[in-house]
């Protein structure tokens, strides 16, 4: 059952692929990198900044690498120094020694006297041409000591180059995770302070009873003016009427004439 199901899986994401072609290809590959972004980003940065640090310090054995690199250039570089100097002292001997026979040869002797002991033209010249072969197969073997020092040199410069970027970028990355880190540490301090709520429930008591005393202290200032029209006083911010005798009058004859009929109606 496993298996079918199985083979009915890849016989539907083949027959995907069939359908859609390109546009399944790029669907799957969008959501795989969908994927590994939301992977990357749950990340926290501490734990990333952590491992450029460990990354960092992993470069310390590949900086000891090319230094023990340089250091083995280095030692051959002086050995190859030493047999091109001696290389070359014995050249200069040979050249004047060949420089001297031929100069002897040139004066058509027959005999010729060498360190207390006689030799002949042809014994001379026989020595001459083997002397002139072993300068050449010496000459030719200072030439490839030479060019095989400047090799030496080159890929020593070029390991001392190696070295010296590796250094550059090693403090330049311990510089940038050290800026980061405290990037970070800021970060984290902002946060801390948006994210801290401050315990306003004192305050807001505080401002709620002012308020009330300012409501209170407005309808006891309302309530003593009114008050004040309420006394028998002569309001001296309205003024009196211009027939007020005339109107006091009426009012009083008419109401005496109101009460007299009232009262005959009674004994009636």
């Amino acid at each position: 059952m496993v298996k079918k199901v199985i083979l009915g899986g890849a016989g539907a994401g083949m027959l995907c692929l069939v359908l859609f072609g390109r546009e399944a290809v790029s669907y799957v590959g969008t959501t795989a990198g969908w994927f590994k972004d939301s992977v990357k980003n749950s990340v926290p940065v501490e734990f990333e900044i952590d491992r450029a640090r460990r990354m960092v310090k992993d470069l310390v054995p590949d900086i000891r690498k090319n230094m023990h690199v340089i250091a083995q250039e280095e030692v051959e570089v002086a050995r190859l120094d030493k047999q091109i100097a001696c290389a070359e002292t014995r050249q200069e001997k040979d050249r004047g020694d060949l420089t001297r026979l031929k100069a002897d040869l040139s004066t058509g002797k027959d005999l010729f006297q060498y360190a207390g002991r006689s030799y002949s033209a042809q014994q001379v010249k026989i020595d001459l041409a083997n002397r002139f072969e072993r300068f050449k197969t010496h000459d030719a073997t200072l030439a490839s000591l030479k060019e095989m020092h400047q090799a030496r040199q080159r890929s020593l410069e070029a390991a001392r180059q190696k070295l010296d970027g590796m250094l550059a970028a090693k403090r330049q990355l311990e510089v940038d995770v050290e800026h980061l880190e405290a990037r970070l540490k800021m970060v984290e301090a902002a946060q801390t302070t948006s994210d801290y709520k401050f315990d306003d429930s004192q305050l807001s008591r505080a401002k709620e009873l002012v308020s009330d005393l300012r409501t209170r202290l407005d309808v006891a200032e309302k309530l003593v003016n009114t008050e004040g029209y309420l006394r028998d006083e002569i309001p001296l911010t309205e003024s009196a009427p211009e027939n007020i005798v005339e109107e006091v009058t009426e009012y009083l004859n008419g109401n005496r004439a109101e009460v007299a009929e009232l009262a005959i109606e009674s004994q009636r």
